[in-house]
């Protein structure tokens, strides 16, 4: 965890270096010392970026902002909003902001505690906002934030200027020579990095942004109930907790939909709740604005809900509860279902099947998606409540399957044999599908497809906060992928990030994004 900023903090920080702790401030002391500059006729440039990995590229570019006026402040973006992808910053923001006040040149170090410069300009109004040539081209910016920045600067009566000096990569120099991947995955890397992958995926994302995706599935509520435990009993055998707060998130198959909203035009849902605690307010304030849903409501049952007793501490699981009526669809429910699937699975370009066991993909809807579905991706969970009764292997015909290694193993009754084999083998003919993606924790992913044959992709972080939902992300954003064609091999790349990503979310409070996303790839590539 970041520390907190504080003016004392930064002294600490900068304490080896009693030049560097004169110079490491506050943005509002910052601003207040820029204002008696200004009255003074004097011009204030300022520069602000993550400076992770300090090198030469850096202090020409800082050299270069200085001639462009009296004073230069350097703001540097705050761990928490650094957003390269799990592992990053490999530094500190504390040491960032020493090692950037070591320069001759630079006259005042802040640490901005907004995710971009936006907050920073607006109280310190610069005369000059200096950035580097790379990002000079404005139209490959897939933030959008320079065109804010230089709108929002010139607003108040600055400009911006871009420095034209030697460049280098920090997330380059980090990935080729900081051992921050640990040796598999910087050996992986090291390997593709004279393809052109990364143009690769953004032209896959560039080819499902029109898009239209149907998500069938249960919603599922997952509720995080946060207990410290406080010791044993004194009268039972039982550990004692104090309460410390609750959250409810709107899960399964919405938390999933959400995850690819922000990659394709459209998305829809058709799901099932009960009419006994129905949570459907939860739910529609939860999905995003391209997302609709479409409510099958039982009579009688509850949505479904998962309660699980949470350390806030370290986020640590101690049990769970369901509360949930698994039995399956009634007749005139099960016609109501495959009617909404009839209806919708035509006008979609992709259909996605989050299959949670729960009782609402009878094998009456599932032949109803198999037959109406132009591209269908399944995923066919085993969890606690239906372990060894959900296989995949239900699904006669699928275009994408994407489950893990222990769903794969149960599904075709196999705990031992090598995991390629299986993919490549029984699960193929047993499913009639031709790309395959089977994801193994800690060990990456297994892909496969017809052409390309047997794959295997990495895992690209070391730092689990929360696997809940994690499979699921990775099958909503790369199922689209898959339907357009992109190479099995870079759906594994993208899942992988996709999944790293997840992992580093408690529940689902957010949701992956398209530029963080590719910001993360854009980092892990170079």
């Amino acid at each position: 965890m970041a520390m907190a900023w504080t003016e004392d903090a930064a002294i600490t920080a900068a304490a080896r270096n009693p030049r560097a702790r004169d110079k490491i401030t506050s943005v509002d002391a910052i601003a207040t010392v820029v204002e008696r500059w200004r009255a003074a006729g004097q011009s204030v440039v300022l520069a602000h970026g993550v400076f992770d990995l300090l090198h030469m590229g850096h202090v020409r570019h800082l050299e270069s902002a200085k001639a462009e006026g009296d004073l230069l402040v350097v703001t540097l973006t705050a761990d928490r909003h650094v957003n390269k992808g799990p592992g990053r910053p490999v530094f500190p923001e504390l040491l960032r902001a020493e090692m950037i006040a070591a320069l001759e040149c630079v006259d005042y170090v802040a640490i901005s505690n907004w995710q971009s410069a936006e907050g920073v300009l607006r109280l310190i109004r610069p005369t000059v906002y200096v950035k580097g040539q790379d990002y000079a081209r404005e139209a490959e910016d897939i933030t959008g934030n320079i065109r804010r920045e230089r709108e929002l600067v010139e607003s108040l009566g600055g400009r911006l200027v871009f420095t034209d000096d030697i460049t280098f990569s920090s997330s380059s120099l980090i990935n080729r020579h900081l051992d921050v991947h640990g040796s598999e995955l910087t050996g992986y890397l090291g390997r593709l990095r004279d393809r052109d992958l990364l143009g690769e995926i953004m032209t896959g994302f560039e080819a499902i942004q029109d898009k239209r995706v149907l998500f069938v599935g249960e919603a599922i509520v997952d509720e995080y109930q946060y207990a410290v435990p406080m010791g044993k009993s004194a009268k039972e055998n039982i550990i004692a907790t104090r309460y410390e707060g609750r959250e409810a998130f709107a899960g399964g198959v919405v938390a999933a939909a959400n995850h690819v909203a922000d990659f394709v035009a459209e998305v829809e849902i058709i799901t099932v709740i009960g009419e006994e605690d129905p949570y459907d307010d939860l739910i529609l304030e939860t999905v995003k604005p391209n997302v609709k849903v479409r409510f099958l409501r039982r009579a009688g049952r509850p949505t479904t809900r998962k309660c699980r007793f949470v350390d806030p501490g370290h986020t640590r699981k101690l049990f769970e509860v369901y509360h949930f009526d698994e039995t399956p669809l009634g007749v005139a429910e099960e016609d109501e279902l495959c009617a909404m699937i009839r209806t919708s699975a035509p006008q979609a370009d992709v259909v996605v099947v989050n299959d949670f066991g729960h009782g609402m993909m009878t094998p009456r809807a599932i032949r109803t998606v198999e037959r109406t579905a132009s591209f269908l991706a399944v995923n066919a969970q085993t969890n606690s409540a239906n372990h060894g009764y959900n296989p995949v292997t239900r699904y006669e015909r699928a275009d994408y399957v994407c489950i893990d290694a222990p769903e794969a193993r149960l599904a075709l009754r196999d705990r031992f044999r090598d995991l390629g084999e299986l993919i490549q083998g029984p699960l193929r003919e047993q499913v009639a599908c031709d790309h395959i993606v089977v994801t193994h924790g800690q060990n990456g992913c297994h892909t496969f497809s017809l052409d390309a044959g047997l794959g295997r992709v990495p895992a690209f972080t070391r730092k689990v906060v929360d696997t809940v939902g994690a499979g699921d992300a990775f099958l909503s954003v790369t199922s689209p992928l898959v339907a357009a064609g992109l190479p099995m091999e870079l759906v594994g790349i993208v899942g992988n990030a996709v999944g790293a990503l997840k992992v580093g979310i408690v529940g689902h409070r957010e949701s992956v994004e398209r530029v963080p996303l590719l910001k993360f790839l854009t980092a892990l590539l170079k």
